[in-house]
């Protein structure tokens, strides 16, 4: 073991000695983005060390405290909400509830007694993570983005390992900590082997057609949305059919759009995105990071619309990693609803530049990630 590596274990628990299972905390959560990688390494963990006790914590009211059951673990969830920037008097309760969360935390852990704590992002990762360090736990990151959380860099001061998925990283952690992984992609899509034909016919759409899948995230995305919606005639009379998934604040206005047109199935959530992928010949998407890693892993030619209000515009950084390998294509929000659906359509129609996409966004797939993260955290605790 390097001195770096001593000195990073030097005030944590021993060892659960590999084979002996183990316990462990994966906190955070709030987008689909965090909570699919984080079940991902729970997966993983189990699949190498089946006797390991995992328990997951989130925040209440977020979708962690239903997908996380649905997948089979247990999850503990805190009062806690995030910093509004949209609305001011909204954060006045937020110190109230950040010292609620506190005392919830060291309950949670006093009670469970984790070796290891992982956070993945999202309201509920830092209190964790945080209480986690004062008790000399040993504590991992995975940060998904190429540019860095404030809350991920606080605590990658005293982390026992940062994962992430990209180079350079350097400049938010410290050096020694950082073990370049990639983003954990749900094994439904790693192993995929559902035919196009197959996926067009999940949705009850037409093979004969050239298929746009528009994806937003697990809670949709109003810039893309209205996007296609003023611009839904399109699709149609250039032969183009929609798989949309809206997220729940658009779902009920693209639904009735559905029903006027057959070359449009639309829902809220799509809970088996392998059949989205495979019937995609063009995908639409936000650029979050688990969104680019999925789409990179389903090599499928994709427009990027980043979400303008990310954090440190991290979208848009991640985004454009791919365009600079001519991986994927970039249309701002701001300009989503002029440049969006005719870049789309001339691109569904173009197979030449369809196949040169594909082909360089598929050398960017990593498919093993959440096997490689969990190995690591193994070998330390």
């Amino acid at each position: 073991m390097s001195e770096s590596q001593n000195k990073v274990l030097g005030n944590q628990r021993p060892s659960t000695g590999g084979v002996r299972g183990g316990r462990i905390i994966i906190a955070g959560g709030g987008t689909g983005g965090h909570i699919f990688p984080a079940v991902a390494i729970a997966h993983a963990l189990r699949k190498l060390q089946p006797n390991i006790e995992i328990l997951f914590v989130g925040a209440k009211g977020k979708m962690e405290m239903e997908k996380v059951p649905q997948a089979g673990y247990n999850i503990k969830g805190l009062d806690i909400a995030g910093f509004n920037r949209s609305s001011l008097i909204k954060n006045i309760g937020l110190p109230f509830k950040l010292i609620k969360s506190f005392w919830q935390v060291r309950s949670i852990i006093k009670s469970f007694q984790p070796n290891a704590v992982i956070g993945v992002g999202g309201y509920s990762s830092f209190p964790v993570l945080r209480y986690a360090q004062t008790q000399g736990i040993a504590t991992f990151i995975h940060e998904a983005n190429s540019f860095a959380g404030k809350a991920n860099i606080m605590l990658g001061k005293n982390a026992s390992k940062i994962f992430v998925a990209t180079d350079g990283m350097e400049k938010f952690f410290p050096a020694e900590k950082i073990m370049i992984t990639g983003n954990p992609v749900r094994q439904n899509i790693v192993n995929n082997t559902i035919s196009r034909n197959a996926g067009i016919e999940f949705f009850e759409l037409d093979p004969a057609k050239k298929t746009v899948f528009v994806t937003g995230g697990s809670l949709g995305a109003k810039g893309i949305n209205e996007a296609i919606d003023a611009s839904i005639s399109a699709f149609a009379k250039n032969n183009v059919q929609l798989i949309w998934q809206t997220g729940k604040p658009y779902a009920e206005k693209a639904s009735a759009l559905a029903v006027e047109n057959k070359n449009i199935w639309a829902n809220s959530f799509i809970t088996q995105m392998e059949y989205a992928y495979s019937a995609a010949d063009v995908v639409i998407s936000r650029a979050g990071a688990m969104s680019v890693a999925e789409l990179c892993v389903a090599k499928k030619p994709v427009v990027f619309v980043p979400f303008p209000f990310a954090a440190e515009d991290h979208q848009t950084a991640n985004a454009q990693n791919l365009v600079n390998k001519q991986a994927g294509l970039m249309i701002k929000d701001s300009e989503a609803k002029e440049k969006l659906v005719p870049t789309v359509i001339a691109l569904a129609h173009d197979e030449q530049q369809q196949n040169m996409l594909k082909e360089n966004i598929a050398k960017l797939a990593i498919t093993n990630a959440d096997e490689v993260v969990a190995r690591e955290i193994l070998r330390i605790i």
